[in-house]
């Protein structure tokens, strides 16, 4: 049986390394939209947050994914995320 390889992501706004699965990925697509990729499949330029509500919540106050991503992020992602917890 194979062994599944421990996959390490780094949280934009906390700065912790967790795990790929501990984290949610956002994604800004080729086409500028700005999306919660569930699956890890999705096309674009990414970025991780922790699946915590206070990490959320400081990441929407820094705004550290309109940052990282290039572009502003709307409020309803920073409300789809916190949904998903």
């Amino acid at each position: 049986m194979r062994e599944k390889k421990l996959v390490l992501r780094t949280c934009v706004c906390s700065k912790e390394v967790c795990e790929k699965k501990d984290l949610f990925r956002i994604v800004r697509t080729p086409e500028g939209d700005v999306v919660v990729d569930t699956r890890g499949k999705v096309n674009g330029r990414g970025a991780y947050l922790k699946k915590d509500k206070e990490v959320i919540l400081k990441a929407q106050k820094t705004k550290v994914l309109d940052k990282k991503l290039e572009v502003e992020v709307p409020e309803s992602i920073y409300q789809e995320l916190i949904g998903l917890l």
